[in-house]
């Protein structure tokens, strides 16, 4: 088991010494999903948060007519999980599944409280991870509202180029809100103009 993705990604948040490092290391599990899992699905409570360090993910959920929409996608130095239903512990609206063979880290809710109080410091990086997550979120929903779909795909394709190559297309016209047919068309156009 590798901690050391995990370990190297908070460096750059906070600082821990070898003992708060090794009592960290104590309570995370390491857990490996295949193609097509769900590391949490519609109506559980989250009971872990996730970073993962091998794969790619979507969160989505299923609306009444059948519908999936997807809310975000995550890579490897990403975190992935429903943070609301974690932390109220309360069912989840969102599906979690894996499109690549993934490797998490995860926090569990058992014992992130002892975390916190053994390494207060620990509290601050996850304020920190939330609060960007939050920015995030609410820049995309203001993207969504102000921007064009061809405007949205190309932010998508320039911002997270690294993803886009790995999933399918469909996946991708979901997550911004359009049809893949008018995905393609919209591609089309693009390499027309350049």
């Amino acid at each position: 088991m590798n901690f050391q993705p995990l370990l190297n990604y908070m460096k750059n948040y906070v600082s821990l010494t070898q003992e708060e490092t090794e009592f960290l290391v104590s309570k995370l599990v390491y857990r490996k999903y295949l193609k097509g899992q769900y590391i949490l699905q519609q109506g559980d409570v989250s009971k872990a948060q996730c970073f993962i360090t091998k794969g790619c993910t979507k969160m989505f959920f299923v609306d009444d007519e059948g519908q999936e929409h997807i809310i975000m996608f995550s890579i490897e130095d990403w975190w992935t999980s429903d943070l609301g239903s974690f932390s109220t512990q309360s069912p989840t609206d969102f599906n979690v599944q894996c499109l690549e063979d993934t490797e998490t880290i995860q926090f569990h809710i058992d014992s992130i409280e002892e975390i916190f109080e053994k390494i207060p410091k620990m509290e601050r990086f996850f304020r920190q991870i939330i609060e960007r997550a939050f920015v995030a979120s609410q820049k995309r929903i203001i993207r969504n509202f102000s921007m064009t779909a061809k405007d949205r795909y190309v932010f998508f394709r320039e911002t997270y180029p690294k993803i886009e190559q790995r999933i399918p297309q469909y996946l991708i016209a979901s997550y911004l809100g359009i049809t893949k047919e008018f995905l393609s068309k919209i591609k089309s156009q693009l390499a027309l103009e350049n």
